[in-house]
């Protein structure tokens, strides 16, 4: 059964939710010290039960004295904080790598990533295991208390934390491949174009109510009240049920010009309402309905994820790296997401209450805006390169052929001109003009085709 419309914009709130838990390095790290304190007290209560001799402990069990004890929690304490310097180390030199090579962008994708969030939340909560249960020998009626279970438990986390330093140093050697970069943010842009393109402008009963988005476009432009951005930051997330709700219970009607990644300044507008006496009740509560911050990110943001992809492209085709073949890796993914958007790509940007009538009125990026900035940049850049033109014409021809609107095949064609004409201008070899003529003769050839036969 399709989702409605309230119900995916609550789980596109849930998502942005989860996306500002996760971009940190110290939450897992947090909830896993928590974890390591919660089993110390259930492994110290059953070796205070085994001390007092309720409890007789299996026989796989270390035994031994309070000094032994000491010196091996000293010892695992010493070399797991030490390892856990080198996994932090390491972990910096990713993060350098990736703002020099891909960008300063790239780095919220590994510090969002999970990998190396889970390796610095084991060994940290190791540590604070082991360093409970050291503090925990101490004298007792019966001779000293020594925590057998809970030692034997310290080392058996010492052993899961090898295995997760081998799985760390292989996991960092695959994430700072370039392709794999590449190949991540691809993935996570597909997943919000699936996200944003399944959403409808329809009312949610099927009826629609009231003066069309047209004609409230024109009251709000000549009639409508402004209300100022209070903070300067890029627009991260809008919450249009919440939006629909303020809106209607003001009786209004809201119009945002902006679309999540614009950069507001503060005191410069950021909506309109009409009717004008609606705009004290609306500003009062706006600020419940977006959320602004220092930087971009994809939730609803997927001309973000398109920028991330032609900023290492662009870094690939620079005359310090001139990397051709990972400015063709960003091209093949490129295509592929534009793939995905081209009969799908419907954004909402009218929200209607439950009586069918227009209460947010929102900007979203279209689909031409998408496709130029997806091969506007890189084909600027890739003067003199035939290589790179013809892997652009080529994803251009496998766009065009599952695109069936004329204005967009149109748009794709346009695009494709341009690359010819590039071509033409700065590359002086024939046999490459005439490679790269070959692609361009495909593409018009798609779009010669008739859409109905695609």
């Amino acid at each position: 059964m399709p989702r409605t419309s309230h119900s995916r914009s609550r789980a596109r709130a849930a998502d942005w939710r989860r996306e500002s838990r996760r971009t940190n390095l110290w939450l897992v790290p947090v909830l896993e010290s928590l974890g390591a304190a919660g089993l110390f007290a259930l492994t110290l209560a059953v070796d205070r039960a085994a001390y007092n001799g309720s409890v007789q402990l299996p026989s796989w069990v270390l035994s031994g004295s309070a000094d032994g004890a000491r010196q091996v929690l000293t010892t695992i304490a010493a070399a797991v904080i030490t390892v856990v310097g080198l996994v932090f180390s390491i972990t910096i030199v990713a993060l350098t790598l990736a703002s020099t090579q891909f960008g300063p962008r790239m780095l919220r994708n590994f510090i969002r990533d999970r990998g190396t969030q889970l390796t610095l939340g084991t060994f940290v909560a190791t540590f604070l295991y082991a360093v409970l249960v050291l503090v925990s020998i101490s004298s007792g009626p019966h001779g000293d208390f020594v925590p057998h279970l809970s030692i034997t438990t310290t080392l058996g986390l010492t052993l899961v934390d090898l295995a997760t330093l081998i799985y760390f140093i292989n996991h960092i050697a695959r994430s700072i491949q370039l392709p794999q970069v590449v190949a991540s943010i691809a993935h996570d842009l597909a997943d919000a174009i699936e996200d944003q393109s399944a959403l409808g402008t329809e009312a949610p009963d099927g009826s629609e109510q009231g003066p069309s988005p047209t004609e409230l476009l024109e009251r709000l432009r000549t009639e409508g009240a402004v209300i100022t951005t209070s903070a300067s930051g890029y627009l991260q997330y809008l919450r249009h049920d919440r939006l629909v709700r303020i809106a209607q219970d003001a009786d209004a009607v809201i119009h945002i010009p902006f679309r999540p990644g614009h950069f507001l300044v503060q005191g410069h507008p950021l909506a309109y309402v009409w009717p004008p006496q609606a705009a004290a009740h609306v500003t009062a509560t706006l600020r419940r309905g977006h959320v602004t911050g220092p930087y971009r990110t994809l939730t609803q943001d997927v001309s973000f994820g398109f920028d991330q992809l032609v900023e290492i492209g662009l870094r690939a085709l620079s005359a310090a790296i001139n990397d051709t073949f990972t400015a063709i890796t960003c091209i093949d993914w490129l295509g592929d997401c534009l793939c995905r958007i081209s009969t799908t790509w419907q954004p909402q940007h009218v929200h209607r209450d439950r009586h069918g009538r227009v209460r947010v009125i929102a900007h979203q990026p279209d689909y031409d805006r998408l496709v130029r900035r997806s091969f506007e940049k890189i084909r600027q850049a890739s003067v003199g390169m035939p290589a790179v033109m013809i892997r652009q014409l080529d994803a251009l021809d496998k766009i065009m052929r599952q695109t069936h609107a004329p204005e967009r095949r149109a748009l794709l064609m346009e695009q494709a001109d341009l690359v010819l004409r590039t071509c033409e201008a700065t590359v002086p070899e024939p046999s490459d003009r005439a490679d790269v003529e070959r692609s361009h003769r495909a593409v018009r050839a798609g779009y010669d085709q008739s859409p109905g036969r695609v």
